[in-house]
């Protein structure tokens, strides 16, 4: 097809002039006199000629050529009018940005030097051209909307990473992130932008004005008086902080709001716009003219019922339409221009795309009578040129400009060799494809139509004490239902429009999906599967390092949704096809996606640790349960590679061309293809062989497979065929062999799910930002109107402010709430909570199938884990209120599944990442805090639960403690003595925090689990030591800290000086407090469960525990409770960061201790308690009649402060290291004597129970009775009978072999930790009793 439109080349075979035998009908043939009629009809020459047919000159094929040239150049200007250039401008054609001198910063500029990414603070680029009289304009596309400033400079403005256009005196910008306008000083001009936004630049160098539009939307002058004369000429410029981007359009491309008077920078090629125009107007006669060959007459016809019957005249005739139209196509301008607006108007009818075959036969015509290098730049642009009007139309209320583009875009994928081209070349490579399933967001309500969508507005005006809108409020009037079934109404007539674009988008996808369009080689959904998962690859190994190459996450929020709705809708349609396999509903990865090398996770870590780690630990593993070999000398290339690429990282994966500093860069990877160092590390480097399960008794065959890149896989490699599994090679035993779906969907599922963990999840939590600003406006709407009620009718100044602020909510939540319906119609809709919900059931079918291949489960990549517990996060807290998690099906069966998961794989030792451990920590932590999450845990089978327990309560050394105690702490709160609060009661009046924290939850304890917990600690005496001996280490630990650091706070509060504490520090202070309190609640539990495991004293510890817990308890009780002292000044500080710290927690915590071992218990074990109470030589009584407010001022003296006979009359030094006994005196320059009330219990009547108070004054008569007996019973010892260690017990131990000698609890305790001798270091092999000699 060389010799295009020399209609010899294309009809030699059947092309020859009709003789009188042949049928015309049958053949298409035409006689001369119909080819000219039919000739001139479709080329009409433009000047005047003879009306009449007969008197026109006979026109055939060969003097067609000549014809067209001859039409075609009527227009042409003169050459001397062609080469003037238009008067007022300087510079190059085409104007594109200066990226070799006319920077300042480092960017990266797009291959056509029109788009720009800025790359450091604040970089600034001008254009190469600059104009010096008469009105000129050019264009912004805005792709972020954050910090930029737009406009014109002149070559004298020098610009640096602090200073850009607008801020030297000839350099004029708007910023429409912060709304000003710029030249040295700034003022308040214009709108805000938002990315998709167009700003048009103008500037009249007659009058010297500068104004800006923003979507063809002028926003009046912003400058006036520029400088103009000889020497000032303005370039185009602009100024961009980090990771900002936008494109240009300096005239390259039709103006999308062009002003009268205005001229683009860069002149439209006017000769070859007009040149198209005719050429496509010819093409339009050939669609509506048919040849009657039978009556030899021309016919009109409808041209959108027009096929490619193959007729010769009508081919020919279009080859010579061709040869003049294909080169033209390949020009961008024109494309947009006269292309694009005409297969637009064949779409614009309306109806479905399906109703508009003609689109399908231009393309064919297209593949047929051009070249392909022509088709294929000509569909590039028009791709481009379409995503473009998509992304930067204005949001109309019908979604009008939206529905277009993807109509037409729908309508070019229809065509199986086009959307192959596309795939294979231009969506993912060369565009930002994602874009076309993205729906933006209007930030301006009113210019996208809301407020005739939505004319009522409806804000939550109901809140519980608890600061939370009541979903259904009883006391709502009947004009405030009115309105809120008005608003929702408007909601659901947005939602409906938005969904005709979302099923546009699906419809795209399915297209891509489309597994069954093998007839011109491989399928649309193995390209578009390979393309996708390089565009995850991009998007995963580019985090952190090169953020501008990233798919931005309101993108893959909308690119998720449509995608699952289009795999759901693939996968269903190929189960209704093949029998026995499972319904998507049902869908997960087969496991050993995760092991046979099939898919590429890229770096993305797995559960067991490194890839290279795993197959050479578990390569035994491999091949008993999966078949699959690894070569010993593959592993040894692979963990080569990895010391290799550790060295040399950095420069293996940079994905951009050019990195110079300082420099425009290359592209990023939207727009260049980036070669990643470690892409498909496990395909290239590991040669998997395996054996084939069908002959077990053999030799195993061993049977290389094919490593290949992802780009180079093929239908074969993905889906399988005669015996090969494809993408499920080496499946383990325990996985059902039953078919799935067909293995490519798999694959995409997967890459979902990693989607999601990438960016869409935290993009979810970003936009509950509206509903939180709707929240906090309705709260301070109703505080200012019950204010305005309350305002004396005197003070009508207050009235006004108050007015005056009403208003301003009011407008606020107008505005808010209109945006809040668009954002839970696109992102927080019910269908989109059903997708979330779908990918959170594969995820923990996914996770219980991987789990069932035991050792091999450590392969699973950790993003499955991830997803199950943000999924589950994100339909709890940024679905609702307007959705709620019970409607969803199947709800309460998946929390079970989900508990089961984290209960099992919290302490699960085949997971080795600590982030990922920590993450289920938390999850299963805030999982306990709410009912029906804690129900669902209730609910896993009782062996599992038992199992969760024994983790709970392994020794805390060597593992991440504070987490499991806050678990336990959970399940016990709302049972403990004075614990049934949700806020501490000093923190009730302070403002409310977000109350779905799980701290503020309601108290739902556990008793099955505390069951589980009695039992375990009863049965297993050695666990109960060990488990117990290290909470009261962590417990001495964690006071101590907090000690160790309120004393430095006091210190710098004291100073005279100006200070500042650390917030830091702060910080720590009130976690180690918060630890201390959750340990002592631990403690309680477990003194309360189990309390036999202190006071049953044939149990080997109980006695030490009882004393450890004793020494703990009155060192807690002396340093809170002592008068004036540290404690009291610091709570009396109240520093911000610092507000849970106060006397109720940590006493309430210590007196339920107290009370269930001297009151709840039998008599022996209360005597038993008090005994070991008294015998402390910290203890003092008065520290307990102070929680009951009775220790008046005096207690520091005798009278009040009854310390036991062992106390004697030296300070005790305890595991705090510090002397407790004496009360710490105040410090010079302290706030002097405290005004406080005294603590007492009886102040909290709303959260101790008078039968808890009977039981504290109980406790107190006890103990007061059992010291003063002890007082009159003991004997003085003397101080060579004491124990050399505490100096507070009598000696009543001796080891073996060494014969040292001290007390029996100083000795048990230090062989908890350590075997050696306290003072010769032998290993100590017996202590025997020891009872002082008589003789002596």
């Amino acid at each position: 097809m060389n010799a295009k439109g020399g209609g010899t080349a294309l009809t030699r075979r059947n092309y020859r002039l009709a003789s009188d035998v042949d049928k015309p009908r049958a053949t298409g043939i035409v006689n001369e006199k119909l080819l000219s009629d039919y000739l001139h009809h479709v080329f009409p020459s433009a000047k005047p000629g003879p009306a009449v047919a007969s008197l026109r000159k006979p026109l055939g094929f060969q003097d067609l050529c000549a014809h067209l040239e001859k039409l075609l150049s009527e227009d042409d200007p003169p050459e001397e009018s062609r080469d003037q250039s238009i008067e007022g401008r300087l510079g190059p054609q085409p104007v594109v940005l200066d990226h070799t001198s006319g920077f300042e910063g480092l960017l990266f500029v797009d291959d056509d030097l029109l788009g720009v990414i800025g790359h450091s603070n604040f970089s600034s680029i001008r254009a190469t051209t600059c104009v010096f009289k008469g009105k000129w304009a050019y264009e912004v596309l805005i792709s972020s909307q954050g910090l930029m400033q737009i406009g014109w400079c002149t070559l004298s403005c020098r610009f640096n990473q602090e200073e850009g256009v607008g801020d030297t005196p000839d350099s004029y910008a708007y910023d429409g992130n912060r709304v000003r306008k710029w030249n040295v000083t700034t003022t308040n001009y214009g709108k805000s932008w938002a990315a998709g936004d167009i700003v048009s630049c103008l500037i009249d160098l007659d009058e010297g004005t500068i104004t800006f539009c923003l979507n063809g939307q002028s926003l009046g002058t912003a400058f006036t008086n520029i400088k103009t004369g000889p020497g000032i000429a303005y370039f185009p410029a602009i100024s961009l902080s980090f990771k900002e981007s936008v494109a240009f359009n300096f005239g390259s491309r039709p103006l999308r709001y062009p002003v009268d008077g205005y001229l683009p920078l860069q002149d439209p090629p006017a000769a070859d716009l007009a040149k198209a125009h005719k050429v496509l107007g010819y093409m339009k006669n050939v669609l509506t003219t048919s040849i009657d060959t039978q009556d030899e007459k021309l016919l009109e016809k409808d041209c959108s019922v027009w096929r490619l019957h193959g007729e010769p005249t009508v081919l020919v005739t279009l080859a010579h339409i061709f040869n003049h139209f294909a080169p033209l196509m390949c020009k961008v301008y024109l494309v947009e221009d006269v292309l694009m607006n005409f297969l637009l108007g064949i779409l614009e009818g309306g109806g479905s795309v399906d109703e508009h075959p003609l689109i399908q036969q231009l393309l064919d015509l297209f593949w047929l009578l051009m070249e392909d290098y022509e088709v294929n730049e000509c569909l590039k642009q028009l791709m481009m040129s379409l995503l473009r009007a998509y992304r930067f139309s204005p949001i109309i209320p019908d979604l009008g400009f939206q529905i277009h583009y993807l109509r037409l875009t729908t309508a070019i994928l229809r065509h199986e060799k086009s959307r192959k081209y596309l795939l294979n070349n231009v969506l993912f490579d060369v565009l930002r494809s994602v874009v076309f399933f993205y729906i933006k967001t209007p930030l301006r309500v009113k210019e996208a139509g809301l407020e005739e969508l939505i004319p009522t507005t409806w804000w939550p005006t109901h809140f519980d004490k608890e600061g939370k809108d009541e979903r259904e409020p009883k006391d709502e009037s009947a004009d405030e239902r009115l309105r809120r079934r008005a608003y929702e109404r408007g909601c659901q007539r947005l939602k409906k429009r938005i969904e005709v674009v979302e099923e546009l988008q699906v419809q795209i996808l399915k297209l891509l999906l489309n597994n069954k369009d093998k007839t011109t080689g491989e399928a649309s959904r193995y390209i578009f599967l390979n393309k996708f998962r390089k565009f995850l690859q991009e998007n995963a190994s580019n985090r952190g390092q090169h953020p501008t190459a990233l798919c931005p996450p309101e993108y893959m929020v909308c690119f998720l949704h449509r995608l699952i709705t289009a795999v759901r809708a693939c996968w269903d349609e190929g189960n209704r096809k093949s029998a026995g396999s499972l319904g998507s509903e049902a869908a997960y990865v087969p496991p050993q996606l995760f092991y046979n090398g099939k898919v590429d996770y890229f770096d993305l870590q797995r559960l067991g640790g490194l890839l290279s780690h795993l197959k050479k630990t578990l390569k035994d593993d491999l091949a008993s349960k999966a078949n699959i070999i690894i070569d010993p000398a593959e592993i040894q290339t692979a963990s080569m590679d990895d010391l290799d690429e550790d060295e040399d990282s950095g420069a293996a994966q940079r994905p951009f061309g050019a990195v110079a500093m300082g420099g425009a860069l290359a592209r990023p990877s939207w727009l260049s293809s980036p070669t990643l160092g470690r892409a498909n590390r496990f395909l290239s480097t590991a040669a998997v062989s395996l054996m084939t399960p069908r002959r077990p008794l053999t030799q195993p065959e061993k049977l290389k497979v094919r490593t290949l890149a992802v780009e180079q896989r093929t239908e074969e490699d993905i889906e399988g065929s005669h015996g090969n599994d494809g993408l499920l090679l080496g499946r383990p035993h325990e996985e059902p062999d039953q078919p799935i779906a067909d293995k490519s969907l798999l694959e995409i599922v997967d890459g979902i799910v990693m989607m999601y963990n990438l960016s869409v999840h935290q993009q979810l939590g970003k936009m509950v930002v509206v509903a939180d600003d709707v929240h906090e406006y309705a709260v301070a709407l109703k505080d200012t109107e019950e204010k305005i009620a309350r305002c004396p009718a005197r003070r009508a100044d207050i009235q006004e402010e108050l007015q005056k602020s009403q208003k301003v909510f009011a407008e606020k939540l107008n505005h808010l709430s209109r945006r809040l319906a668009w954002i839970n119609a696109t992102i927080y809709s019910k269908e989109k909570m059903l997708d979330v919900y779908w990918l959170l059931c594969v995820c923990i079918r996914t996770i219980e199938h991987a789990d069932n291949t035991g050792s091999l489960f450590a392969f699973a990549p950790e993003f499955y884990l991830n997803v199950a517990m943000n999924a589950y996060s994100a339909l709890k807290n940024y679905f609702s209120p307007a959705n709620s998690m019970e409607e969803l099906p199947g709800y309460e069966e998946t929390l079970t599944q989900l508990a089961a998961i984290l209960a099992k794989h919290f302490a699960d030792p085949r997971i080795v990442g600590t982030d990922i451990k920590d993450s289920l920590m938390q999850a299963l932590a805030s999982y306990v805090c709410y009912p029906q999450s804690l129900r669902a845990v209730e609910r896993i089978p009782e062996e599992q639960r038992v199992a969760m327990m024994r983790n709970l309560l392994a020794p805390y050394e060597q593992r991440p403690w504070a987490q499991t105690n806050w678990i336990l702490v959970r399940l016990w709160r709302g049972c403990g003595f004075g614990y049934r609060y949700t806020r501490l009661p000093h923190l009730l009046k302070t403002k409310p925090e977000d109350a779905n924290l799980p701290s503020l939850q309601k108290p739902c304890p556990s008793l099955l689990l505390q069951r589980h917990m009695a039992e375990l600690l009863s049965m297993d005496k050695e666990m109960a030591a060990s488990f117990l001996n290290s909470v009261l280490n962590q417990l001495n630990w964690a006071f101590s800290e907090f000690i160790g650091m309120i004393q430095e706070i006091q210190q710098a509060a004291e100073r005279p000086e100006r200070n500042f504490v650390d917030t830091r520090q702060l910080k720590v202070c009130a976690t180690c407090f918060d630890l201390s309190v959750s340990l002592l609640r631990v403690l309680e539990m477990t003194v309360t469960l189990v309390p036999e495991i202190f006071l049953d004293w044939s149990r080997p510890s109980a006695e030490l525990l009882l004393r450890r817990l004793a020494q703990l308890l009155n060192q807690v009780l002396n340093r809170v409770t002592a008068e004036k002292n540290l404690f009291d000044r610091v709570v009396n500080l109240r520093l911000p960061g610092l507000e849970s710290v106060d006397h109720y927690p940590i006493l309430v915590a210590v007196t339920g201790i107290l009370v269930r071992i001297l009151v709840d218990g039998d008599r022996q074990g209360t005597s038993r308690a008090a005994s070991v109470l008294l015998s402390d030589p910290c203890f003092q009584l008065h520290s307990i009649q102070h929680l009951l407010g009775e220790a008046g001022d005096s207690s520091g003296s005798s009278s009040a402060s009854v310390t036991s006979v062992a106390s004697v009359a030296r300070p005790a030094v305890g595991p705090l290291g510090s002397s407790v006994v004496p009360p710490v005196p105040s410090a010079a320059g302290s706030s002097g004597p405290s005004e406080r009330k005294h603590f007492s219990l009886h102040a909290y009547s709303d959260y101790i129970s008078e039968e808890e108070k009977q039981k504290v004054e109980q406790m107190l008569a006890f103990l007061t009775e059992e010291s003063q007996q002890a007082a009159a019973s003991t004997a003085p010892t003397s101080e060579e009978d004491l124990c050399p260690i505490c100096y507070a017990h009598s000696i009543s131990a001796i080891f073996k072999p060494c014969s040292h000698k001290s007390c029996k609890a100083c000795i048990n305790q230090h062989l908890m930790n350590n075997k050696d001798c306290f003072f010769c270091k032998a290993t100590i092999t017996g202590v025997e009793d020891y009872s002082k000699p008589t003789s002596s």
